[in-house]
């Protein structure tokens, strides 16, 4: 077993363990009212995206996402939370340091030996999801779970289906397909955009990756006989039976959407195995970006 299939299949005790410390993290996460930015890259910039809209639809305030290079220094925040598995990524590390002293920060990390615990005011550590894989999965998820817990969000439920991900077997037909697009709405943009990451990291898939009404505004031309698009969350009136219209295959979200991600870590990892690639050490990736000054 690769590190990666050993570390998606620890996700339904992580998210346990997570959502289970929701309140002894509390006073570090956002505050109800506070105008708050989630930065990451790569896997957690897509995390804030889920995150971002995840809490202003619950109407904790405004929140908005950034990848950490883009973050916009004109603008007032109460509070920027970074996620960062490695606790070294430049992007991250340099951006907090021009917030320090002037905006309160939160860094959610796995490693508690590394500059991010100094430069974030204050850092949450989940260091029991932290991954020997290149390619995230258990981290990402497992510090959306603990802001989806912190917003009364997670319940049960998603562990249950989370472990229904990891026993359930893949649509049929689907490993087989030459190209992926990945589709969500609201919140789960963020966790399509996820999907599309790791079939690209892990596989070198060729995978795109939408908000659902923005499909048939000209992606849906590339479906065809062996793609597959996969819903995440409620689909939009009518999109499943255009897609099966195409000769494509449909994928329909069934679970909870974070649960509908595990299953798509499982495709990337089946991807992979099929074409004789290694996920855990994907080309031209390296387990942080650290760069010279």
């Amino acid at each position: 077993m690769t590190h990666v299939e050993d570390e998606l299949n620890s996700q339904p005790e992580c998210w346990n363990r997570a959502a289970a410390q929701a309140a002894e993290h509390a006073p570090a996460l956002p505050a109800p009212g506070e105008r708050v930015a989630v930065v990451g890259c790569g896997t957690s910039y897509f995390m804030a995206q889920a995150i971002a809209v995840l809490r202003e639809a619950a109407g904790r305030g405004e929140t908005d996402a950034f990848a950490a290079s883009e973050f916009p220094h004109g603008r007032a925040y109460d509070r920027v939370v970074a996620l960062t598995r490695s606790g070294t990524t430049t992007e991250v590390l340099d951006l907090l340091e021009k917030l320090k002293g002037t905006t309160r920060t939160t860094a959610v990390t796995a490693d508690p030996a590394t500059p991010v615990m100094s430069l974030a005011d204050e850092p949450v550590v989940l260091d029991y999801a932290d991954e020997r894989s290149v390619v995230q999965t258990r981290f990402a998820t497992t510090a959306l779970t603990l802001l989806r817990a912190h917003l009364g969000l997670h319940t049960g439920a998603v562990v249950e289906d989370a472990r229904t991900a990891l026993t359930t077997p893949l649509p049929e037909g689907l490993v087989d397909c030459s190209q992926f697009t990945f589709l969500g709405r609201g919140w789960t943009v963020g966790l399509a955009n996820e999907a599309g990451l790791k079939m690209r990291e892990a596989a070198l898939a060729w995978t795109e990756a939408y908000p659902a009404m923005e499909y048939r505004h000209g992606p849906i031309s590339v479906t065809t006989r062996g793609t597959a698009t996969w819903m995440f969350g409620t689909a939009p009136d009518g999109l499943a039976r255009q897609v099966r219209g195409t000769g494509g295959l449909w994928v329909g979200g069934t679970l909870d959407p974070l649960a509908e991600l595990v299953r798509a870590q499982r495709l990337a990892v089946a991807v992979a195995a099929a074409r004789g690639l290694d996920p855990d050490r994907p080309r031209h990736l390296t387990r942080s970006v650290i760069l010279a000054p």
